[in-house]
């Protein structure tokens, strides 16, 4: 429904005016409200957050965060649908806003913890990428800078300090990242959008329609509260149904061992 919503001819906020060049509200809130749903139905790992282990693979997870950056260039100057001047336009947007949420999740770091993170500068990097999303196709190279140091601090601040208050358990901060990352960015759009880079797009408020930002909170509102809804109905069927977390003695376990098997070693009734 959002998909249609958004782009689909005819549809409510497509007529409104919305602006949503590769899915910062399809893709990124989207995914971000069904995680954060999924995250209060299931509830907390037993021990979390004391009892958690960090990431155990730091060069996988720094590897996983370049596949992700490489990919997002088809994934964001694709939506361009061919090889144009919006699509190299779109690509460097992607690419500055990924460098300056890095840099400004690294940097927070080091003023807050004293030290710097590759941890914290690949997640700053995806934060970056997830805001820039909606608006590469509208903004200029200058905009998604602005766009990527904001996503650094805003998502530093939602995965440090906000989920610690709340105390949600989201084990890879997909709400974190990508819903406040995918928000953040739709909200930006009507701050930076530039008619001179995509006259189809128009233009937001630093450039004389300080209406489009009104337009573009619309669209976050009713697109998280619709995805927050269905997808805690969702679960909690699911939950009802056929039950969604396993037992206290297999978490403890691991579920590598007790619900796939993997060691070829060890073998679990």
């Amino acid at each position: 429904p959002m998909a249609h919503w958004v782009w689909g001819q005819g549809g409510w906020l497509r007529e409104l005016g919305v602006l949503d060049f590769a899915g910062g509200i399809v893709v990124h809130i989207s995914a971000g409200m069904g995680a954060l749903a999924a995250a209060l139905v299931l509830g907390r790992r037993r021990g979390y957050p004391d009892a958690v282990s960090p990431p155990h693979n730091l060069p996988f997870a720094i590897l996983g965060a370049a596949l992700l950056w490489f990919g997002w260039f088809g994934f964001n100057a694709g939506s361009a649908l061919g090889a144009n001047a919006l699509s190299v336009s779109s690509f460097v947007a992607t690419h500055m806003a990924g460098v300056a949420a890095a840099i400004a999740w690294a940097a927070l770091e080091w003023i807050v913890r004293k030290r710097p993170t590759a941890l914290g500068t690949i997640s700053g990097a995806i934060a970056g990428l997830a805001c820039v999303t909606p608006a590469s196709g509208y903004v200029t190279p200058l905009g998604a800078l602005g766009i990527g140091a904001l996503a650094g601090v805003v998502c530093y601040l939602a995965v440090v300090v906000v989920k610690g208050r709340l105390g949600y358990d989201d084990s890879l901060d997909a709400f974190g990242v990508h819903g406040i990352g995918g928000m953040l960015g739709v909200l930006l759009v009507g701050l930076w959008a530039n008619g001179a880079v995509n006259p189809a797009g128009g233009n937001g408020l630093f450039h004389g329609e300080p209406g489009q930002l009104l337009v573009q909170l619309v669209a976050v509102a009713a697109c998280a509260l619709y995805a927050l809804a269905v997808s805690w109905g969702l679960l909690k069927f699911v939950d009802k149904v056929v039950g969604l977390r396993v037992s206290p003695d297999h978490e403890d376990i691991g579920l590598d061992l007790t619900q796939h098997r993997e060691s070829a070693y060890t073998v679990v009734g």
